[in-house]
This record gives C-alpha cells, structure tokens and sequence, in this order.
C-alpha cells in the first residue's frame, strides 16, 4: 500500500512540475495566468454569485488547461519534426486554434458575467 501512495505522490509531483513548466517557460501561460488573476480579482470586487464563479472556475481551468494541451503538442511536434513539415505545421496551429477557440469563449462568459456589473458600477443602468 505505501508504495502505491508513493507513486501517486510521485505521479502528481510530475503534474505539480509540468503546471511550473507551463508558467514559468510559456509566455502564453504567463498571459492566461495574469488574466484568470485579473479575472479572479474582478469576481471578488463585483461579488459574482456561486453560478457566475462556477463559470468562472470553469472556463479559466478550461483555458489554462488547453493552453498546456497546446505547449506539449507543439513541444512533441518539435521533437517529432524538427524540421519544417507541413503536417507538423498543421498539428501546431490546431491545436493553437483550439486554445483560441476556448479563449473566446472565455471572453464572452466575461462579457455576460461582468459588463452588466460594471456598467452598473459606473452608473450607466
């Protein structure tokens, strides 16, 4: 029993470290990273409810999650294809477009959850 724990410890250690590669060597994480912040400090201002930060909470794992999707397939394709192949091409930029794609769907969750409070805050209804 305590050498199964001591490889999920391990097995999660691994997980812990590839979270730190993702922040600490990807400028796109770096950038994901300061807006869940962001986000994250605007939900506290504006006191979003239990629903708005589920959303929240969901759509930030969800972006911060491709975008380590993204960082490994690019990383693999580039070890796979170190030189310029049209496929390797390909497989980068889709799985960038799938970082996109969650990344603007994050933005109008953003939109529907806080421009009714800011305009709000600033008085404009």
């Amino acid at each position: 029993m305590k050498k199964i724990l001591q490889e999920r410890w391990q097995s999660f250690k691994y997980a812990f470290r590839g979270i730190g590669l993702l922040f600490k060597t990807e400028i796109h994480g770096k950038f994901h990273i300061f807006f869940a912040i962001f986000v994250i400090i605007a939900g506290l201002f504006f006191n979003i409810n239990m629903t708005e930060w589920s959303l929240v909470v969901i759509t930030i794992s969800a972006v911060i999650g491709a975008e380590a999707f993204n960082s490994s397939i690019e990383r693999l394709t580039d070890l796979a294809s170190p030189d310029y192949h049209p496929l390797a091409r390909d497989t980068k930029d889709l799985a960038a477009g799938a970082v996109l794609i969650l990344a603007i769907g994050a933005v109008i969750i953003g939109f529907i959850i806080f421009l009714p409070k800011v305009l709000h805050w600033l008085g404009w209804i």
